[in-house]
Protein backbone atom coordinates (compact mmCIF):
# COMPACT_ATOMS: atom_id res chain seq x y z
CA UNK A 1 0.00 0.00 0.00
CA UNK A 2 1.07 3.44 -0.73
CA UNK A 3 2.32 5.64 2.76
CA UNK A 4 1.15 9.54 2.96
CA UNK A 5 3.23 11.31 5.41
CA UNK A 6 1.27 14.58 6.02
CA UNK A 7 -0.66 16.74 8.65
CA UNK A 8 -3.74 18.79 8.79
CA UNK A 9 -3.83 22.03 6.66
CA UNK A 10 -1.38 20.98 5.11
CA UNK A 11 -0.04 20.26 1.45
CA UNK A 12 -0.74 16.88 1.65
CA UNK A 13 -4.53 17.58 1.22
CA UNK A 14 -3.95 17.72 -2.34
CA UNK A 15 -2.22 14.23 -2.91
CA UNK A 16 -5.03 13.17 -1.28
CA UNK A 17 -7.75 14.40 -3.05
CA UNK A 18 -5.83 12.93 -6.08
CA UNK A 19 -5.06 9.44 -4.58
CA UNK A 20 -9.17 9.51 -3.78
CA UNK A 21 -9.54 10.31 -7.74
CA UNK A 22 -6.59 7.30 -8.71
CA UNK A 23 -9.11 5.36 -6.14
CA UNK A 24 -5.74 4.56 -4.98
CA UNK A 25 -6.00 3.43 -1.10
CA UNK A 26 -2.80 4.59 1.12
CA UNK A 27 -1.84 4.98 4.86
CA UNK A 28 -1.58 8.14 5.87
CA UNK A 29 1.10 8.79 8.66
CA UNK A 30 0.67 11.89 10.29
CA UNK A 31 4.28 13.50 10.03
CA UNK A 32 5.42 16.92 10.25
CA UNK A 33 8.92 18.93 11.20
CA UNK A 34 6.21 21.29 13.49
CA UNK A 35 4.71 18.63 15.22
CA UNK A 36 6.33 17.18 17.73
CA UNK A 37 3.98 14.50 18.32
CA UNK A 38 4.18 13.27 15.46
CA UNK A 39 5.94 10.96 13.63
CA UNK A 40 8.57 13.41 12.11
CA UNK A 41 11.68 10.58 12.57
CA UNK A 42 9.86 8.65 10.49
CA UNK A 43 9.65 11.07 7.45
CA UNK A 44 13.26 12.33 7.69
CA UNK A 45 14.60 8.60 7.09
CA UNK A 46 12.60 8.91 3.42
CA UNK A 47 12.96 12.84 2.92
CA UNK A 48 15.81 14.41 4.67
CA UNK A 49 14.30 17.82 4.64
CA UNK A 50 11.35 16.79 6.42
CA UNK A 51 9.07 17.94 4.68
CA UNK A 52 5.80 17.20 3.34
CA UNK A 53 3.75 15.70 1.44
CA UNK A 54 5.91 13.14 1.00
CA UNK A 55 4.48 9.65 -1.17
CA UNK A 56 6.03 6.33 -0.88
CA UNK A 57 5.40 3.91 -3.33
CA UNK A 58 4.61 0.25 -2.84
CA UNK A 59 8.39 -0.62 -4.32
CA UNK A 60 9.47 1.78 -1.96
CA UNK A 61 10.49 4.51 -4.09
CA UNK A 62 10.14 7.67 -2.30
CA UNK A 63 8.30 10.88 -4.11
CA UNK A 64 8.72 14.51 -3.00
CA UNK A 65 7.14 17.49 -3.99
CA UNK A 66 3.19 18.34 -4.33
CA UNK A 67 3.89 19.21 -7.87
CA UNK A 68 6.03 16.28 -8.77
CA UNK A 69 3.53 14.00 -6.78
CA UNK A 70 0.16 15.08 -8.75
CA UNK A 71 2.26 14.88 -12.28
CA UNK A 72 3.23 11.60 -11.22
CA UNK A 73 -0.11 10.22 -10.54
CA UNK A 74 -1.33 12.01 -13.64
CA UNK A 75 0.48 9.91 -15.89
CA UNK A 76 0.50 6.94 -14.32
CA UNK A 77 -3.34 6.72 -13.97
CA UNK A 78 -4.69 9.09 -17.22
CA UNK A 79 -8.32 7.29 -16.24
CA UNK A 80 -8.28 9.51 -13.09
CA UNK A 81 -8.44 12.98 -15.29
CA UNK A 82 -5.47 14.46 -13.06
CA UNK A 83 -3.72 15.83 -15.87
CA UNK A 84 -5.94 16.99 -18.96
CA UNK A 85 -5.80 14.34 -22.33
CA UNK A 86 -5.52 17.00 -24.87
CA UNK A 87 -1.33 17.77 -24.98
CA UNK A 88 -1.77 21.73 -25.52
CA UNK A 89 -4.29 21.63 -21.84
CA UNK A 90 -1.96 19.25 -20.26
CA UNK A 91 1.26 21.28 -21.09
CA UNK A 92 -0.82 24.48 -19.51
CA UNK A 93 -1.41 22.00 -16.38
CA UNK A 94 1.78 21.00 -16.02
CA UNK A 95 2.94 24.36 -16.42
CA UNK A 96 0.71 25.61 -13.69
CA UNK A 97 1.97 23.23 -11.54
CA UNK A 98 5.37 23.90 -11.36
CA UNK A 99 4.07 27.44 -10.83
CA UNK A 100 2.34 27.17 -7.90
CA UNK A 101 5.24 25.41 -6.49
CA UNK A 102 7.75 27.68 -7.92
CA UNK A 103 6.23 31.03 -6.82
CA UNK A 104 3.20 30.46 -4.44
CA UNK A 105 4.22 27.33 -1.94
CA UNK A 106 7.68 28.29 -2.34
CA UNK A 107 6.78 31.82 -0.68
CA UNK A 108 4.91 30.32 2.02
CA UNK A 109 8.21 28.86 3.64
CA UNK A 110 9.28 32.34 3.80
CA UNK A 111 6.97 33.55 5.64
CA UNK A 112 6.25 30.48 7.92
CA UNK A 113 9.87 30.90 8.61
CA UNK A 114 11.58 34.42 7.81
CA UNK A 115 14.22 33.76 9.87
CA UNK A 116 15.80 30.92 7.64
CA UNK A 117 15.82 33.70 4.98
CA UNK A 118 17.72 36.29 6.82
CA UNK A 119 20.96 36.72 8.93
CA UNK A 120 19.17 39.42 11.06
CA UNK A 121 18.49 38.22 14.74
CA UNK A 122 15.96 41.00 14.71
CA UNK A 123 12.73 40.58 15.02
CA UNK A 124 11.80 43.64 13.22
CA UNK A 125 13.82 42.79 10.19
CA UNK A 126 12.42 39.26 10.30
CA UNK A 127 8.94 40.48 10.07
CA UNK A 128 9.66 42.92 7.56
CA UNK A 129 10.98 39.56 5.60
CA UNK A 130 7.58 38.07 6.45
CA UNK A 131 5.77 40.96 4.96
CA UNK A 132 7.80 41.27 2.03
CA UNK A 133 7.41 37.32 0.96
CA UNK A 134 3.59 37.50 1.52
CA UNK A 135 3.40 40.71 -0.53
CA UNK A 136 4.71 38.81 -3.71
CA UNK A 137 2.98 35.57 -2.84
CA UNK A 138 -0.23 37.58 -3.35
CA UNK A 139 1.47 38.90 -6.51
CA UNK A 140 2.25 35.79 -7.86
CA UNK A 141 -1.21 34.55 -7.25
CA UNK A 142 -2.44 37.73 -9.22
CA UNK A 143 -0.34 36.78 -12.34
CA UNK A 144 -1.83 33.36 -11.93
CA UNK A 145 -5.18 34.32 -12.37
CA UNK A 146 -3.89 35.75 -15.42
CA UNK A 147 -1.92 33.42 -16.79
CA UNK A 148 -4.55 30.22 -16.00
CA UNK A 149 -8.71 31.31 -17.33
CA UNK A 150 -9.85 27.97 -18.20
CA UNK A 151 -13.33 27.15 -16.55
CA UNK A 152 -15.51 26.16 -15.23
CA UNK A 153 -12.16 24.91 -13.67
CA UNK A 154 -8.75 26.00 -14.01
CA UNK A 155 -8.25 22.34 -15.65
CA UNK A 156 -11.52 22.71 -18.06
CA UNK A 157 -14.61 20.59 -17.39
CA UNK A 158 -13.46 18.85 -14.81
CA UNK A 159 -10.87 19.27 -11.17
CA UNK A 160 -7.74 18.05 -11.83
CA UNK A 161 -4.17 18.43 -9.90
CA UNK A 162 -3.78 22.34 -10.82
CA UNK A 163 -7.16 22.53 -9.08
CA UNK A 164 -6.25 20.41 -6.34
CA UNK A 165 -3.29 21.87 -5.87
CA UNK A 166 -4.59 25.59 -6.51
CA UNK A 167 -7.48 24.87 -4.18
CA UNK A 168 -5.09 23.73 -1.48
CA UNK A 169 -2.03 26.46 -1.33
CA UNK A 170 -4.54 29.16 -1.75
CA UNK A 171 -5.88 28.79 1.85
CA UNK A 172 -2.52 30.27 3.36
CA UNK A 173 -1.96 33.35 4.11
CA UNK A 174 -4.59 35.41 3.70
CA UNK A 175 -4.63 34.72 0.07
CA UNK A 176 -8.61 34.06 -0.42
CA UNK A 177 -9.21 37.32 1.32
CA UNK A 178 -6.55 39.35 -1.41
CA UNK A 179 -7.91 37.35 -4.68
CA UNK A 180 -11.72 38.34 -3.54
CA UNK A 181 -10.69 42.22 -4.10
CA UNK A 182 -8.31 41.75 -6.66
CA UNK A 183 -8.91 38.91 -8.53
CA UNK A 184 -12.41 37.57 -7.38
CA UNK A 185 -12.91 35.55 -10.88
CA UNK A 186 -10.03 32.70 -9.24
CA UNK A 187 -11.55 33.08 -5.89
CA UNK A 188 -15.29 32.33 -8.11
CA UNK A 189 -13.24 28.95 -9.32
CA UNK A 190 -11.39 27.93 -6.31
CA UNK A 191 -14.52 27.59 -4.32
CA UNK A 192 -16.33 25.66 -6.87
CA UNK A 193 -13.21 23.46 -6.87
CA UNK A 194 -14.10 23.29 -3.19
CA UNK A 195 -17.48 22.32 -3.26
CA UNK A 196 -16.61 19.30 -5.80
CA UNK A 197 -17.97 16.26 -4.22
CA UNK A 198 -14.27 14.70 -3.85
CA UNK A 199 -12.65 17.91 -2.60
CA UNK A 200 -15.58 19.18 -0.43
CA UNK A 201 -14.82 16.03 2.75
CA UNK A 202 -11.56 16.62 2.72
CA UNK A 203 -10.95 20.20 2.66
CA UNK A 204 -13.14 20.06 5.06
CA UNK A 205 -11.57 17.77 7.03
CA UNK A 206 -8.27 19.68 7.13
CA UNK A 207 -9.60 23.17 7.04
CA UNK A 208 -12.45 23.14 9.31
CA UNK A 209 -12.11 26.08 12.22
Amino acid sequence: MLTLYGSQRSGSAAVEMALKACNLPCRKVRASSWEPDSARDKLRRVNPLGQIPTLVLEDGTVLTESAAILIHLGLMHPEAGLLPAAPAARAQALRGLVYIAANCYSAIGIIDYPERWTTSKSKAERERVRNGARLRLHANWEIFADLFTAAPYLTGERPGALDYLAVVVSRWSKTREHLAAARPRLLEVLERVEADKLVKPIMRRHFAA
